[in-house]
């Protein structure tokens, strides 16, 4: 690979635009879109919307399906989600790029971090900087520089910004599975390391709602009477982790158990949450069983278990495609001067979804950041030109045809 004149002009494009770049990030991350705030996801949709409407696209919002939520008094509701935005260019070229970010982000309307500041290292801080509204202003810098490229009439590529990531995406998991499975490469706009280190190898994640149901009695005049449904939740809580270190890779975390009620009433409902990783498709079998036999056999008697959940997003191993793909942006990536490494994550994200479709993909071509789900989340401002500029070179090359798609999405069908 080598820089070519109709390359560089794309990132010089890129490069002009720095300030505006980073400026609408700011913008964006002022914004409060947590996933359940249901008016600031609608607020968020309609500025998005607004930008990418300056691309040489069709932009069409898309409703997403409803999901199944636990409460914490144990009662199942439906819950509805915000629409998807897609931004689709020539879908009849023969190459085909998925280009996915979210627009969700972990902080709530209650959030008290609610805006950016500029550290005194120069590092932005705020909510969603990197996580991933400045990944999402770096995919779009790429493609509108990329649609200067004389070659790009030989590459489609379809975006999609969903409203439900940060929660596992139980709203938009279709569209992606849909997308992927036509698609070639794709990209993912979620942070890199503060040091560029991209995401290799990710675990599989699974979310668990148990509702555990006993019956309600005094706790002093008839506590005979009652069945504790908090303390079976204990129970249960403490056999789940119990199960960390049988299985090689497999983490269970028992994140939160809700219920109960005064203290002289003996609690007759209960919710046990928790999330489980795994490294590949038999340790997701060996820990769905595990569960799956704690959740059909009640502590004591007189309780009863309700299972909810299960996996989200299937485990995203370092297959052949997978190779192929992250050495390729290695080398674009040496090109510009910005030396590519990759490392296993435990985290999961759309990427995971994308590959069980059958899409090679690179998940982490955001901003250089860190700290993110937390009130320090930042993002390094160099870091948006130089990763716009990535992608740039990384949508050029496969123009050009010296990131063979067709190959490397053939590679991934080998071993779906």
């Amino acid at each position: 690979m080598r820089i070519l004149i109709s390359d560089q002009a794309v990132l010089d494009h890129v490069a002009a635009r720095r300030e505006a770049i980073i400026a609408r990030t700011i913008d964006w991350a002022n914004i409060n879109s947590g996933s359940r705030n249901a008016a600031g996801l609608n607020t968020m949709l309609d500025v998005l919307e607004a930008e990418a409407r300056r691309l040489p696209a069709t932009v069409e919002r898309i409703p997403t399906q409803g999901s199944t939520t636990v409460a914490d008094d144990g009662s199942v509701r439906e819950e509805a989600h915000a629409d998807a935005l897609k931004i689709t260019a020539r879908p009849q070229a023969p190459i085909q790029v998925v280009l996915t970010g979210h627009y969700d982000t972990v902080f709530p309307a209650e959030s008290r971090f609610q805006t950016v500041t500029t550290r005194a290292d120069g590092a932005l801080n705020g909510p969603g900087v990197a996580d991933m509204k400045g990944g999402i202003s770096v995919l779009l810098a790429a493609l509108e520089a990329f649609e200067t490229h004389p070659d790009r009439h030989g590459v489609g590529w379809t975006v999609l910004l969903s409203p439900d990531e940060e929660i596992g995406s139980p709203a938009s998991a279709p569209l992606l599975a849909e997308l992927g499975a036509r698609g070639h490469v794709g990209l993912t706009y979620e942070p890199a390391l503060a040091d560029g280190t991209l995401a290799g190898a990710r675990k599989g994640s699974g979310n668990y709602h148990l509702i555990v149901t006993g019956r309600a009695a005094h706790a002093g005049r008839a506590f005979d009477e009652g069945r504790n449904a908090v303390a079976g939740a204990a129970i249960i809580a403490a056999a789940l982790h119990g199960l960390n270190g049988q299985h090689d890779g497999v983490t269970v975390n028992v994140a939160k158990i809700a219920g109960g009620a005064a203290l002289n009433v003996v609690a007759d409902n209960a919710v046990v949450r928790f999330n489980v990783r795994v490294p590949d498709k038999a340790a997701a079998d060996w820990i769905d069983a595990q569960v799956r036999a704690l959740a059909a056999t009640p502590p004591f008697e007189g309780l009863t278990l309700d299972l909810h959940g299960g996996f989200t997003r299937a485990p995203k191993p370092m297959d052949a495609a997978q190779t192929a793909l992250f050495e390729a942006v290695k080398e674009a990536g040496a090109l510009l001067g910005q030396p590519i490494a990759w490392k296993p994550s435990g985290g999961v994200c759309e990427g995971n979804n994308l590959h069980a479709a059958g899409l090679p993909n690179i998940d982490t071509l955001g901003v250089r950041g860190g700290e993110i789900h937390s009130d320090q989340e930042f993002a390094w401002p160099d870091s948006f030109v130089e990763r716009a500029q990535l992608s740039a070179l990384i949508l050029c090359k496969i123009a050009a045809g010296e990131i063979d798609a067709a190959k490397l999405k053939s590679l991934r069908m080998e071993t779906l």
